[in-house]
C-alpha cells in the first residue's frame, strides 16, 4: 500500500485516484474528529477539511504529513465554526464543547463508563479534548499534536497531561463527587481509546 507522501505527489502530477485514496484512507479520522465536538452538522466541516486539501495541496511540504496537515485544517475550521456563532471571543484553554453546545452527544455508547467519558470529553476544554482525542483515537504523537494545534511541543506535552486531569475531575463531578472516577487511570485510557468505535455508529 502506498504511503502518504507517494499517494501525494501522484495526486499532485494528476492522478486523481491517489487523491480519493487519501481521502478515505483518512475520511473515518476526520469523522471522528468533528463528531463529539459537534454531533449534528458535521458532514460540511468534514467536505469543507477535503475541500481545503485539494486547493492546498500544492502548499503541503514533500517532507510534512498529509495526516498532520489535514488535522491541521480540521482543527482550525473547527475554531473557526465555534467563533462564527459566538458574539464574544472564545478562549478554548477555559470553554469546553458543552458551554458552548450543550445539547446532548448522539453518539451512542456502549456502557454507562463509556457515555460518562464522552461527556466528561465534552466537558473538558476544547483545547484539551481536543489534544485527548488526536492522542487515544489517532495515536498521535505530541509532536504531532503540536504541529496540528500550531503550539510548542512543551505546550502540547502539558495540554495533554493537564487534559487527563481534567478528564478524571470531569468523571468525578459526573458520579457525584465521590473523591474516585468510576475508573482507575489505566483503564481511563482502555475506555477512551474504545471510544474511537462507538463515533461512527
Amino acid at each position: 500500500m502506498d504511503d502518504d507522501v507517494a499517494l501525494l505527489e501522484r495526486w499532485r502530477g494528476g492522478d486523481a485516484r491517489a487523491g480519493e485514496a487519501l481521502f478515505e484512507r483518512y475520511f473515518d479520522a476526520v469523522v471522528r474528529f468533528f463528531r463529539n465536538k459537534l454531533p449534528d452538522g458535521t458532514d460540511d466541516l468534514v467536505q469543507r477539511s477535503f475541500l481545503a486539501c485539494v486547493e492546498g495541496r500544492d502548499r503541503l511540504r514533500a517532507d510534512g504529513s498529509f495526516r498532520s496537515y489535514l488535522f491541521g485544517v480540521a482543527h482550525n475550521l473547527l475554531r473557526k465554526h465555534f467563533h462564527a456563532r459566538s458574539a464574544d471571543p472564545i478562549d478554548f484553554t477555559q470553554r469546553s464543547v458543552s458551554d458552548m453546545r450543550p445539547s446532548p452527544s448522539t453518539i451512542v455508547a456502549k456502557s454507562r463508563t463509556h457515555q460518562l467519558v464522552l461527556e466528561s470529553l465534552r466537558r473538558v476544554p476544547l483545547d484539551y479534548q481536543i489534544v485527548l482525542e488526536l492522542h487515544y483515537w489517532e495515536d498521535l504523537t505530541a509532536a504531532e499534536i503540536a504541529a496540528i494545534t500550531d503550539v510548542p511541543l512543551g505546550t502540547a506535552k502539558t495540554r495533554l497531561r493537564r487534559g487527563r486531569e481534567l478528564l478524571l475531575e470531569c468523571l468525578v463531578a459526573l458520579t457525584g463527587g465521590t473523591g474516585a472516577s468510576p475508573v482507575g487511570d489505566d483503564e481511563l485510557d482502555q475506555r477512551v481509546q474504545e471510544l474511537r468505535a462507538c463515533l461512527l455508529l
